[in-house]
């Protein structure tokens, strides 16, 4: 029997989404053409794979065993495309976790990497990057991952990262040369963005017993530093060897016993065959070693 991978790719995106709205939008096609592929498909199977009725959509029992082989059909006939057409094409990277500026290590990495051709993108968080993922608008991921995490994607950690306490120039603590993070607890944690895709800061919160958190939308790094000059109770957390703008009143203090690490890790789906992946895998692995990037001691470093 002749598929047609179209209609195979219509049913596996309203299988995942459960969806016809937001299925259709992955293929910026109509509902009705979504539909009509789909139809067309179980016409050709002789089986109906999905149930319509009532609130939503639901897998039919035969839905749910095609859905797994489909996704194969699909995975086999990316991996025959890729052979004749990515030669050329650049690797597409989305990066996320923008206020502790993840490109400074894919810059670093791209540098030394010979024949290293990526095109960087942005993406929101890591569920946005991982849906991109999942649905083949990009290659790879450049970011924090944390659970939990689809098994279509594979991750290796890449760089464990030190962060410094920044305050304010007023802030009762300015003047010490080293923190301990739970000198922290009578200080406000400013949070840039929606605690939600901030789990690092939550948890920096959490196992210290940092109880006043505050915050605002991630308007960039002026006004990150802005606010913290403005608040002397303010403290935020930000990566140890990365220039803080140049907003006067603000200090950058090292954090010690323990050292707070950030994890910075790369994304990409398991059945990937971009002939680059490999390349940007082994030059991060030699940058990694070159630098001391993964070292981490229990006894000296935090974790979350």
């Amino acid at each position: 029997m002749d598929l047609d991978l179209a209609q195979v790719r219509a049913f596996v995106l309203a299988a995942e989404e459960l969806h016809f709205g937001r299925a259709a939008g992955h293929l910026s096609i109509s509902q009705q053409a979504l539909s009509k592929r789909i139809a067309a498909l179980e016409a050709r199977l002789g089986v109906r794979l999905l149930d319509r009725g009532g609130p939503g959509v639901r897998l039919t029992e035969a839905g749910a065993r095609f859905l797994d082989p489909a996704r194969r059909a699909l995975a086999a006939g990316e991996q025959a495309a890729a052979a004749v057409v990515e030669a050329g094409r650049p690797l597409k990277v989305d990066v996320w976790g923008h206020l502790y500026a993840p490109m400074r290590t894919l810059a670093q990495v791209a540098a030394r990497g010979e024949r290293l051709d990526l095109e960087l993108g942005h993406g929101r968080d890591l569920p946005s990057v991982s849906a991109a993922l999942l649905h083949r608008e990009i290659d790879a991921g450049f970011g924090r991952v944390h659970p939990p995490l689809d098994d279509g994607l594979a991750h290796r950690l890449v760089r464990l990262e030190p962060v410094d306490a920044v305050v304010s120039a007023d802030h009762p603590l300015a003047a010490e040369p080293y923190l301990r993070p739970g000198q922290l607890r009578d200080s406000v944690l400013w949070i840039p963005g929606p605690l939600d895709r901030l789990d690092f800061l939550r948890h920096f919160a959490d196992h210290f017993g940092i109880g006043r958190l505050a915050g605002g939308p991630n308007l960039g790094l002026d006004h990150f530093a802005a606010q913290i000059v403005a608040e002397p109770d303010c403290f935020s957390l930000f990566p140890a060897d990365s220039p803080l703008p140049g907003v006067p009143g603000i200090r950058s203090i090292p954090l010690l016993e323990p050292t707070p690490l950030y994890a910075w890790s790369l994304l990409w789906r398991r059945d990937d065959t971009h002939r680059l992946l490999d390349s940007l895998l082994a030059a991060i692995a030699d940058e990694g070693r070159r630098n001391r990037w993964v070292e981490y001691d229990p006894h000296r470093d935090w974790l979350p």
